[in-house]
């Protein structure tokens, strides 16, 4: 039988992040993947590492932690992730609009995020694309973009350096519990007896959750993004309108609601890969694991970029890429050991934040494990237990 200290199911950034730090302090690690290294949701986001887009307090205090990891992390990993701190802009279309990010902008800045707003003549002095009917952006120089793909690989590559062993193509059968601790992982390569298991599994944490009878509130959260053509430099770092904030921090609800202004959650955003292609971004709606795609949707996503940017209706989109994205209701991960049964650690949630939070996820589970000496304070509020609170007022 197979032995390890710590198993970690999901092989996504999040996951690879995570089996690094455990191999690194000397755990014998082994890394379960239904597919391949980062195919999953990893393989289905844009590029952004976006600080001005996470609300201030917890989430922000997070997003700029893993920020500083980021900033040795190919050194560290000793390969490129394609990481480029290229600065980050949200586009403001109407005075409403402007209203609500003063606010947002002036939070930001008290969270310690060098964020400017930007009049008219200097949004589109930084970015020309932009229709003429933009009233303004605001601009953050430690917005950055990073290769996800190239991400996951990185952190796998230097998890099996480190010890680690890698299960790619094995999926989790069951996990076996005895005495109220953590005791087996059964897969479809055989079992594995261990007192660690690492729940990485994004938008299927909940089902791992299950096989240990530990309920997890997270749900797919669906998103679609648009590919197009390779074109040479069009952008200018990445960027954000202000719909896709509000969309992104708009509390639960059905999302397909007819009553809404914006039945799918969409919202621009819009980067541009090493090779040249745009990833034109996206929506949020809750439909389970529905992959089919929803013609009214790519060209609802369509519409809304080309109003904000007219050029790219001059470009083909050669395919749309179909993503789910682990939600919770306040928007936060959760990391946490589960009350029962004892051993089973929980690192999913972080929805749309998985790229930018994925190197501070790793340590805080490399934390979490060691007994909270480092970053007690910050997990204090990614706990299980806070969903039970506020299911009971």
């Amino acid at each position: 039988m197979q032995t390890a200290d710590a198993v970690v199911i999901g092989g996504g950034v999040i996951g690879t992040s995570i089996a690094y730090r455990l191999a690194l302090q000397g755990r014998r690690t082994v890394l379960l993947e239904k597919g391949e290294i980062g195919a999953q949701t990893s393989a289905s986001c844009d590029k952004a590492v976006f600080l001005q887009s996470k609300k201030p307090g917890i989430h922000l205090e997070l997003a700029m932690a893993s920020r500083q990891v980021y900033e040795h992390l190919e050194e560290e990993l000793g390969t490129s992730v394609e990481f480029n701190p290229s600065g980050g802009m949200i586009v403001i279309e109407t005075e409403e609009q402007r209203e609500r990010m003063l606010e947002f902008v002036e939070n930001q800045r008290k969270g310690g995020v060098p964020v400017h707003l930007l009049d008219r003549k200097e949004t589109f002095e930084r970015q020309p694309i932009l229709s003429r009917h933009v009233v303004g952006a605001t601009w953050c120089s430690q917005d950055a973009e990073v290769n996800p793909l190239l991400l996951s690989q990185a952190f796998a590559a230097a998890a099996a350096r480190a010890g680690a062993q890698l299960w790619t193509h094995t999926e989790v059968l069951g996990i076996r519990c005895s005495q109220g601790k953590v005791s087996e992982v059964l897969t479809t390569k055989g079992p594995i007896s261990t007192e660690i298991v690492v729940n990485a599994a994004g938008p299927f944490a909940s089902a791992i959750g299950e096989m240990a009878g530990v309920s997890i509130p997270i749900k797919p959260r669906r998103g679609m993004i648009l590919i197009s053509e390779r074109v040479p430099p069009f952008v200018n770092g990445v960027l954000l309108c202000s719909q896709y904030i509000l969309a992104k921090h708009r509390p639960q609800g059905d999302d397909r609601s007819k009553k809404m202004p914006n039945p799918y959650g969409v919202g621009l955003s819009l980067g541009q890969t090493e090779t040249g292609n745009l990833l034109i971004g996206g929506s949020r709606e809750f439909v389970g694991f529905d992959s089919t795609p929803d013609p009214k949707l790519t060209s609802a996503i369509a519409r809304h970029a080309v109003r904000i940017i007219p050029a790219l209706a001059r470009m083909r989109i050669i395919r749309t890429m179909i993503g789910f994205r682990p939600y919770t209701v306040d928007g936060l991960p959760i990391i946490d050991e589960a009350p029962e049964p004892k051993g089973f650690i929980i690192a999913a949630g972080h929805e749309g934040d998985g790229i930018a939070l994925a190197p501070i996820t790793g340590l805080l589970v490399a934390d979490l494990l060691e007994g909270k000496k480092q970053f007690g304070r910050i997990l204090k509020h990614l706990g299980l237990s806070r969903f039970a609170l506020t299911h009971q007022h």
